[in-house]
């Protein structure tokens, strides 16, 4: 283990993080809602922390190690989670405990977007847009955003990359050098975003709801400026918007990427991750449309349930957590339908969380290899996706992904209950953070400001073990490990 060279790293990683204050800084200036001085404050504090851990090892540029990547990750993240809550702490509006202000501030790098703030119309300009703004870096990911933009780290690209970069492949790199790679997936993010932005502006919003929702829109977060969401507007031109970039955000980018360098929409259609996203998402939005309206909800007519119907099932699948409407008061299994679908996510590498859905196609395939097996002992069946073939490892690393998943979620949903919280609660409200999805139902529906603190802690662990897929934060509770 390289104790220096991690801080070295975790320090310049902290350093760049606090010049991204000098954005929300802008918009407090541009506002006048007084709040320069704490920004102010924000980043000092932030860089003198970053300083602190890398100057004392700013010589130290010796290669990472595999397991130094995973370290690095785990570590700048919950520093990062802790560090990025300062303004949320220094400031007046809102009053925030420390306690809440972690929570808020983990929820937004995860892009989780469960949420303990109330009344957001009232809430400080710019302290609303570094909200959004963390989303929008924690969307594709800091450490990706260094590779791409400082090389100066002088470190092993390709360790950080497979600790931070959702998926079960994790090998595959878009450009020959790691740092180009980085560079590819940020400028599709922001190109995203902002063909998105602007959308939003023509659909209906202002420049600042159309940016500062563009950022969360395409990072697949939830926060809003609102409290209610995209409700706020009762606009469907804004609602379509929405939806058409939260699938967009949902799907592999690097699917995006060959999209670009062929000119060609078919890269879509060959991919068999993408078409089973799309096909779920289709079924499943007129399926809880075809209820809403046959259930006669709020006099819907048949455009507005579908409307609604897709909006908030392409918010769950993709784990945004956008809403249009009360979706918990919808009727019999639609809710829990909904907290459902976040399971299986978005595609591997994409902004969404989830299991993702080529694990769960995977796990699905697997599952029905084994029934093949029953009825023919001897066979040699392979499982493929599309016309290939997948390696026998890639089928353990799912399993063995699904395996940790199920333990970490029952574990935490014990100690939630034991925390205070009902079963229905405990189990959205584990669902809704480890899956990275936001709101969750009974007591956890609208926001987690009623919870417990050990409880909103446990909440911040879940968001983390989702963010990273488990396996970078409990690899470094292996004593192995350690060992060496």
């Amino acid at each position: 283990m390289q104790a220096k060279v991690v801080l070295r790293s975790i320090g310049l990683l902290l350093m760049m993080f606090s010049t991204t204050l000098f954005l929300p800084l802008l918009v407090s200036y541009i506002y006048q809602d007084q709040a320069e001085l704490l920004f102010w404050q924000s980043f000092l504090i932030l860089l003198g922390a970053g300083a602190m851990l890398w100057f004392p090892f700013r010589n130290e540029k010796r290669q990472l190690y595999h397991r130094d990547g995973f370290l690095i990750v785990a570590l700048f993240w919950m520093i990062l989670g802790t560090m990025g809550a300062v303004p949320f702490i220094l400031g007046d509006t809102p009053s925030l405990s420390i306690t809440d202000a972690v929570f808020e501030s983990v929820s937004g790098f995860t892009t989780t977007g469960a949420t303990i703030l109330e009344g957001l119309d009232d809430i400080p300009k710019s302290i609303l847009f570094y909200r959004q703004l963390l989303q929008w870096f924690g969307g594709m990911g800091v450490i990706v955003l260094a590779l791409a933009v400082l090389p100066v780290l002088g470190i092993g690209g390709m360790q950080l990359f497979r600790a931070e970069v959702p998926g079960p492949v994790k090998d595959s790199k878009l450009t020959p050098r790691i740092a180009g790679t980085a560079k590819a997936l940020w400028v599709i993010y922001l190109g995203i975003t902002i063909i998105c932005a602007i959308a939003y502006r023509i659909a209906g919003m202002d420049w600042f709801d159309a940016i500062g929702h563009s950022f969360s829109t395409t990072a697949n977060g939830g926060y809003s400026t609102h409290d209610e969401s995209i409700g706020f507007f009762k606009n469907p031109a804004i609602e379509i918007v929405a939806i058409f970039f939260m699938a967009v955000s949902g799907m592999n980018f690097a699917l995006h990427f060959a999209a670009l360098q062929s000119a060609s929409l078919k890269v879509y259609l060959l991919d068999s991750e993408a078409r089973t996203y799309l096909l779920l998402m289709i079924l499943s939005g007129s399926v809880v449309g075809g209820v809403l309206y046959y259930k006669d909800i709020s006099d819907f007519s048949l455009f507005d349930a579908m409307r609604h119907g897709m909006f908030q099932i392409v918010s769950f699948m993709t784990t945004s957590g956008f809403s249009t409407t009360d979706f918990y008061n919808w009727p019999g299994p639609v809710p829990v339908m909904l907290v459902f679908i976040g399971f299986v996510g978005g595609c591997a590498g994409s902004t969404a969380g989830g299991l993702k859905v080529i694990r769960v196609m995977l796990l699905y395939k697997q599952g029905d290899r084994e029934i093949q097996r029953l009825i023919h002992p001897n066979a040699c069946i392979p499982v493929k996706v599309g016309k290939e073939v997948q390696q026998e490892r890639i089928i353990e690393a799912v399993w063995g992904f699904f395996g940790l998943y199920v333990v970490s979620f029952g574990i935490i949903m014990l100690l939630m209950m034991a925390g205070g919280l009902d079963q229905v609660t405990a189990f959205s409200a584990v669902a809704a953070c480890i899956n990275n999805v936001g709101p969750g139902l009974g007591d956890v529906a609208t926001s987690f400001r009623t919870v417990s603190d050990p409880v909103k802690w446990l909440a911040c662990f879940a968001m983390l073990l989702g963010r990273l897929e488990i396996f970078t934060i409990l690899v470094l509770l292996s004593p192995k490990y350690w060992r060496y």
